[in-house]
């Protein structure tokens, strides 16, 4: 049977038809257009939905499920979106409400949750442990430890760019200081080439072709950046001891020149140096696929 996910982004609302053999074989989308509030993304949801399956004739007996990956709090328990500001509201019921309009099951997840699982489950890797880190506007993340997405007591388990890197250290927009995506997201490597140059630098990929092309101030804002990505890489091999760890969103597009860096202080400041096999540092394969395929997946 067919799937559907969604992935619910600040910018747009991506939606892909998922075939019986776990392919992407259509896609829609719409503005999100925030700030919002839910019962507008409820039905941009059912609409996408109807679309997708009225173009490719398909009937609800022909969809086995929907999934829902939301960038905040996803309650697995009571169906609701929590902790949403940033989206124009609190939270509210979003499970119900979609399967009550589809008359279809409908899971919801956070949505580098969904990524993560996307990853792992598409992405044909050999092992049950598994962590993606996601480095875009923030740092996401999503855990998979015996083949099992943790959520946590609390649904938010995996919020890993949270994690406290540097004590009283650069404030976080949740209001800590000291995170790993004060350091280690898109968004601060290029906050700090602006401190650093006086320039407005606008994109992460600026930063990495200048500092390849040679600029001593580039070359150091990028080894201060993999440094402080080290440190939180190293702190989830040491708790958790994952067999991949897997870089994904828009700063692993600089390939190789973030992962040698990132892979070699990784290794230095992880504990078990002489371990005979280290948890492999690699990009994600799927990129912007793992969202929607991890969604339409999560009640399998």
């Amino acid at each position: 049977m067919y799937r559907i996910g969604i992935d619910l982004g600040g910018t747009n609302t991506a939606a892909g038809l998922v075939d019986p053999q776990g392919h992407i074989i259509d896609r829609e989308s719409v503005k999100t257009n925030l700030p919002t509030d839910i019962d507008r993304i409820i039905r941009d949801i059912v609409a996408l939905c109807h679309t997708l399956m009225a173009r490719n004739g398909l009937k609800r007996e022909d969809v086995a499920a929907v999934g829902v990956g939301v960038p905040c709090t996803a309650n697995k328990a009571t169906g609701w979106m929590e902790d949403a500001e940033h989206l124009g509201f609190s939270g509210g019921p979003l499970q119900e409400p979609l399967r009550d309009a589809l008359e279809l099951p409908v899971a919801i997840g956070n949505d580098a949750d969904c990524a993560a699982w996307g990853e792992y489950k598409s992405g044909a890797y050999d092992s049950d442990s598994f962590i993606l880190v996601t480095l875009g506007t923030g740092v996401g993340g999503g855990i998979i430890l015996g083949g099992k997405l943790i959520s946590g007591v609390n649904n938010a388990a995996g919020e890993v760019g949270h994690m406290t890197i540097r004590m009283d250290g650069e404030p976080c927009g949740c209001g800590g200081n000291g995170c790993f995506e004060s350091y280690g997201s898109a968004s601060a490597l290029i906050r700090h080439a602006q401190e650093a140059t006086g320039e407005n630098i606008t994109e992460a990929k600026e930063v990495f072709d200048r500092a390849a092309a040679g600029e001593q101030v580039f070359v150091q804002i990028l080894d201060q950046y993999t440094s402080h990505l080290a440190v939180g890489l190293a702190n989830l091999i040491n708790i958790f001891g994952p067999a991949y760890i897997c870089l994904g969103g828009g700063v692993s597009h600089a390939g190789d020149a973030l992962l040698q860096p990132v892979r070699e202080k990784t290794y230095q400041r992880m504990y078990a140096k002489a371990a005979a096999r280290k948890p492999q540092i690699i990009l994600a394969k799927l990129h912007n696929d793992a969202g929607i395929l991890g969604a339409a997946l999560l009640d399998d």
